[in-house]
This record gives structure tokens, C-alpha cells and sequence, in this order.
């Protein structure tokens, strides 16, 4: 696996990044995440790789909440195609809140490119969201009941995801997201590799998980 990074100089907004990532996008589709959000739950993997073959349109994760005011809300007609986002509504129309993962075919570029910046100088994610909208091409996927999504974004919140993340280490007595392990049941490497790469760690406590992942999985 090779990973490269593009550095956005300047704040511009997160719809900046398919302009600063252009060049990696190339003529694929192209994924959104925001750094400082987790997610874990069982089917989410699924929900993803499903997401990821999208070949025309958008579709926008929805995650709901008790509190949808405190976010950007979504929403949408029965067949899950978006018909709106609002930020921070007093009176919200759903009770979706958009977590900040997203998937769009290649038009984005171009979106992107013809943004006009906002009062804040900045390109706004949900401009580029009510292009799609406005085409009827936006489906909106909901994240399962049970899955959890913790911003990291600030000290208190990064505290409150390592204790979930410890928890679940602890009582389950597994890891996540350990990038052999993922690769292995996501199929990308054999166990006999999983094996070669445990092995090269098994003086470590991380490489004697990994020995003991079974085979069959």
C-alpha cells in the first residue's frame, strides 16, 4: 500500500480537498472523510465498500440523533434521495445529522472547481452536496443503530474515543483497526502472509494478536 498526502496551504474550506487532491483523483470517484471522526459498529465495513462503487451521483452518510440542531441535518424522500441539508436548524426536518463521510463520482472535481467561496472565504462541503441535490442525485445511506461516532476533534472528545476504544479492546479482546488484521479479512493477504508479518513482530504483544487470529474467519 502506498499513501501520499497533498498539504492545503491555506484554510479554504473542506470542499478544497478535491481541488488540493486533483491530481490523486485523477478520472476515479472519490471519497470524503473528515480526520477527526471515528466510527465503529458491525455492517459499517459492508455499508462502505458498498458506497465506494458508486458510479453516478452522491451519497451522504446519515447518523441519527437526539440533538439534531447542534448539526448539519439531512433530509430526504422516502427512497432515501436527499432533498436538502440544513446547518444547525432551530426546527429540523429530520433527525439525521451528516458525520462527515461521503462518497461522489468524479464530477466533484469540477463542483469544486466552480464553488464560489462563502461569507466565511471558505468552499462549503454542503455547497457541493446542494449541487447533487439540485440534479437528484444525492442518496443518502444511514449508518446503523449501534454504531458509534466520536468526534475527536478537541481534547475532551479524543479522551472520551480512546476510553470507548479501550473498552472494547479490553472486554472483546480484540483490536481496532490493526491494518494487517483489516487487511487479512478484507482479503487483500492470505493468512500465510498474515502469518509472515506476525511473526517479524512476535517478541511485541501486537504481533502475538496477530499469531492468534484464526484462520478461518
Amino acid at each position: 500500500i502506498e499513501f501520499a498526502y497533498a498539504t492545503q496551504e491555506t484554510p479554504r474550506g473542506i470542499a478544497d480537498a478535491f481541488i488540493v487532491g486533483k491530481k490523486f483523483i485523477g478520472k476515479d470517484n472519490v471519497c470524503l472523510m473528515l480526520g477527526d471522526n471515528i466510527f465503529y459498529g458491525h455492517g459499517l465495513p459492508a455499508q462502505l465498500q458498498k458506497a465506494s462503487e458508486v458510479t453516478e451521483g452522491a451519497i451522504i452518510f446519515a447518523y441519527a440523533v437526539k440533538d439534531p440542531e447542534r448539526y448539519g441535518v439531512v433530509e430526504f424522500d422516502k427512497n432515501n434521495v436527499a432533498i436538502g441539508i440544513e446547518e444547525k436548524p432551530l426546527a429540523p426536518r429530520s433527525k439525521y445529522a451528516v458525520p462527515g463521510i461521503y462518497f461522489y463520482d468524479n464530477q466533484v472535481v469540477e463542483i469544486a472547481e466552480n464553488l464560489k467561496p462563502s461569507g466565511r472565504g471558505e468552499l462549503e462541503i454542503t455547497d457541493v452536496n446542494n449541487v447533487y441535490i439540485e440534479k437528484k442525485q444525492c442518496k443518502v445511506e444511514i449508518i446503523g443503530r449501534g454504531t458509534a461516532w466520536l468526534d475527536a476533534g478537541t481534547h475532551e472528545a479524543l479522551l472520551q474515543a480512546s476510553n470507548f476504544v479501550q473498552a472494547i479492546q479490553e472486554r472483546q479482546g480484540i483490536l481496532i483497526a490493526s491494518p494487517e488484521e483489516v487487511a487479512y479479512r478484507m482479503g487483500y493477504i492470505d493468512f500465510g502472509q498474515l502469518q509472515e508479518l506476525a511473526g517479524k513482530l512476535s517478541s511485541s504483544p501486537y504481533g502475538q494478536y496477530l499469531l492468534n487470529i484464526p484462520e478461518t474467519i
